[in-house]
């Protein structure tokens, strides 16, 4: 495969843009390369700018649960465009979403949209705060929630890929008032809360971590977390930017059987439109402007043709979660995970992963991978070898080892057959 214009693009743009992408992660640092251009995306599939195409389990990064250029989804976007882009009042179409989201997932009564993630989760934080009165928030070390100062602390992620500090540029007396234990232990959780517990706010949460790779909740983990919380009085926010609507038609929290108090999204329910939520019990959101005191406002919160294009999406997936689409989606997760697997046991050389819904993850690591330590102990140099590799076969992942891969409900067994078909050639150039 030849990259000679996506090399002369990127050429380009590193004289008009911060290291000429507009997300770090898109650098391809992390896998010592250079990135190509998108061209277009049909289906499962996506087209770079020299003619290359590739098998995409990056899917935007996760967004696009139905695959690139979705016939009705963009006809909805068509309609709204054509009644306008922009309105600045309300439209029943805000109303849909909301009522949509709140009908599939029982922790939220009322939501606000809002335009990114992060200003989902930097909201519910204000918000969890403002409800308590208490100024300290808990996150899990390689959990990322957006590029709010308060979540860059120990952050995972794009900040671990480039090999950042912590919280540059973040002042000390914010990044003081998040606390951080690492994933998955219990015990750490606890006895953060049995010595600062009556401080603490809430506990932002990814309920599946999407930022570490893909790593899997131990049983019992979430409802453990969810129980110290009540008995200590904080709030615990479900980080479902990534894994809602994506991991089950519920989110997590429906999957694990878990109901938080508040939850963030985004992703799914834009269907690769910017768009971004937060909603929990009334009682709670009633405390935002303009019921309530705790200011949160935007000029294109609930954008129609993001409102329309999310729509379409959640309509489709009711539908299809009736007749098995995220079963569907884990069955391939699983089946090109196992064979990863499979094949690094064949080379002798360290692979493990996991699948939920449409998400998976891999890592050159022998496992398990339980949190960000052991995420990171993972060997990046043989995955950007791996993923360069892919890529000679028509295959792309994240250009990051700590990131998730995605499963589109387009993807067939064709695609599936073809990556595994790939992924065994790529084997052959590892060792």
């Amino acid at each position: 495969m030849g990259y000679e214009k996506s090399a002369a693009a990127f050429e380009r743009a590193q004289k008009v843009l911060v290291g000429g992408v507009n997300s770090p992660v898109r650098a391809f640092k992390s896998v010592q390369g250079t990135p190509y251009f998108a061209d277009h995306g049909s289906g499962p599939y996506l087209y770079d700018i020299d003619g290359n195409r590739y098998i995409d389990y990056l899917m935007s990064w996760g967004p696009l649960i139905w695959g690139h250029a979705h016939p009705t989804i963009l006809e909805a976007i068509s309609q709204a465009a054509a009644r306008g882009t922009s309105f600045g009042v309300p439209t029943e179409l805000e109303t849909e979403v909301a009522e949509t989201m709140a009908r599939l997932i029982p922790s939220v009564e009322v939501v606000r949209m809002v335009n990114s993630g992060t200003e989902a989760t930097m909201s519910a934080v204000r918000l969890a705060r403002a409800a308590t009165g208490r100024t300290y928030v808990v996150k899990c070390i390689g959990c990322y929630h957006g590029h709010a100062d308060q979540f860059l602390v120990k952050a995972g992620s794009g900040v671990a890929s480039l090999g950042l500090p912590d919280s540059p540029g973040v002042p000390q007396a914010i990044a003081e008032r998040t606390l951080t234990v690492p994933y998955n232990d219990l015990d750490a959780m606890r006895a953060l809360f049995s010595e600062m517990g009556q401080d603490i706010a809430a506990v932002i949460l990814e309920p599946v971590a999407g930022n570490m790779g893909c790593v899997l909740p131990r049983e019992g983990y979430l409802q453990g977390v969810r129980d110290i919380t009540r008995e200590h009085g904080a709030l615990l926010i479900f980080d479902e930017v990534i894994t809602g609507f994506r991991v089950g038609l519920g989110g997590a929290q429906v999957r694990f059987g878990i109901q938080p108090d508040l939850t963030t999204f985004g992703k799914v329910i834009g269907a690769g439109l910017p768009v971004g939520a937060y909603g929990g019990r009334r009682d709670l959101m009633d405390l935002v402007a303009p019921t309530g005191p705790v200011y949160q406002g935007g000029t294109l919160s609930g954008n129609p043709l993001a409102m329309s294009a999310g729509l379409a999406s959640l309509r489709m997936l009711e539908a299809a979660a009736e007749r098995g689409i995220y079963e569907q989606m884990e069955t391939y997760g699983r089946k090109i995970v196992e064979r990863f697997v499979e094949l690094g046991e064949q080379y002798g050389i360290p692979t493990c992963g996991d699948a939920i819904g449409g998400m998976f993850g891999l890592f050159f690591h022998k496992g398990p991978v339980t949190d960000f330590a052991s995420a990171a102990a993972s060997d990046t140099r043989r995955y950007a070898k791996f993923f360069h590799a892919m890529l000679q076969e028509g295959v792309t992942f994240a250009p990051s080892q700590l990131e998730s891969a995605f499963i589109s409900c387009v993807h067939t067994d064709e695609e599936v057959d073809a990556t595994i078909d790939a992924m065994e050639k790529a084997f052959a150039g590892l060792v």
